[in-house]
């Protein structure tokens, strides 16, 4: 019987028939490095080896198996992990539109194709999505398997800045559901997807642009990205932003922290008939009152999750061609094996992108 897996003959590390990877290996706090075999591609898929795997708050959840965790991942025990980059070393039977050899970066949303979403245009919001790291084994290994439409063929970057491609597809999303092209915008909350909005909306042409967090180290770091003028969210923000706009309020509010104040704050800061991207995920419910906040202001609110499929991913490469650069973002870069290190700094809050790199020991 002949195999359906045609694999690269020139790969500079060999393929053996096991790897390392990091392992949920049941409910509960923590995570293990264990040596597991390497998936095989099955049909329509395409074989990756993982040059570099960046954390993601969702990748916490997992690890410290908070609510959301215990919710929605798996079942353990299961490889982790979802934003990645690396080179494609095998397909399995019907791909090979990727040829081998050449770096992708991946689409984790994994859609059926099929239902009414995905038939009208909305594939982000697939009734029946998988996501690569959540629901299927992910990229905190040294190879993963992925749907060859999910792999992104990437020109010209590293393997670690085309990894960041899938969280700067969020802040992609999140500013560009309408132009911003002169205007004037509020960021709320610079964690990494943050401070990427940031750069964007810079290298987009906005016009001012105001930030805010908590944490004076991701001030600085909007700043270095093209904030004009940074806040500490516990401060007057939406005084400040009323007198530096002569009392209009800003055009536009990208809410990117899923703090409840900060909500209101991006809701009493937008002018009348202004926009408002909702990406920051809220641990509770939030209260708002519709008839003050949003109704009589005439605002428009988008709920903003993942990237639009592809149109979004076609926008992020031309952004990242026009000279938008995201290597201040990456603030550490560990081997796979210090994942403990990796979890502990994205908790601690002083890190931008961690990236795991899981071809080194």
């Amino acid at each position: 019987m002949t195999s359906s897996v045609r694999v690269e003959s020139s790969v500079s590390r060999p393929m053996g028939t096991s790897m390392r990877a990091l392992v949920k290996e049941a409910p509960g706090p923590g995570a293990a490095m264990r040596e597991v075999p390497v998936p095989e591609p099955g049909p329509g898929e395409v074989l990756v080896r993982v040059e570099a795997a960046s954390v993601c708050g969702t990748d916490l959840h997992i690890e410290r198996w908070d609510p959301w965790a215990q919710e929605n991942f798996g079942p353990p025990p299961m490889t982790f992990g979802h934003e990645m980059a690396g080179v494609v070393v095998a397909h399995g039977a019907g791909a090979g539109r990727i040829a081998l050899g050449e770096l992708v970066a991946v689409e984790t949303h994994v859609v059926d194709g099929t239902c009414y979403q995905c038939r009208t245009g909305r594939g982000h919001v697939c009734q029946n999505m998988r996501i690569l790291g959540v629901h299927m084994p992910g990229s905190f290994a040294q190879y993963a398997a992925i749907p060859e439409t999910n792999a992104w063929a990437v020109e010209g970057l590293s393997a670690e800045i085309a990894a960041l491609q899938e969280p700067l597809g969020n802040a992609v999303h999140a500013t560009f559901v309408e132009e911003i092209a002169g205007q004037s915008i509020a960021v709320l909350g610079c964690g990494p997807i943050g401070v990427m909005a940031v750069a964007v909306c810079r290298q987009a042409g906005a016009g001012r642009i105001f930030a805010t967090d908590m944490n004076p180290e991701r001030l600085e770091m909007a700043r270095r990205m093209g904030a004009d003028v940074t806040m500490q969210a516990s401060d007057d923000v939406v005084g400040r932003i009323r007198a530096e706009t002569d009392g209009n309020g800003v055009d536009v509010v990208l809410e990117m922290s899923g703090a409840e104040p900060a909500l209101h704050q991006g809701l009493a800061a937008v002018t009348n008939g202004g926009r408002v991207s909702l990406l920051g995920t809220h641990a509770r419910p939030a209260s708002i009152d519709l008839s003050a906040e949003v109704i009589f202001k005439g605002l428009r609110i988008y709920g903003i999750t993942g990237r639009r499929l592809y149109e979004t991913w076609y926008r992020t490469t031309a952004l990242l061609e026009e000279g938008l650069d995201l290597s201040p973002v990456i603030t550490h870069r560990l081997p796979l094996s210090r994942y403990a290190e990796a979890f502990d700094l994205v908790a601690s809050g002083h890190a931008g992108k961690v990236v795991l790199l899981p071809q080194e020991e």
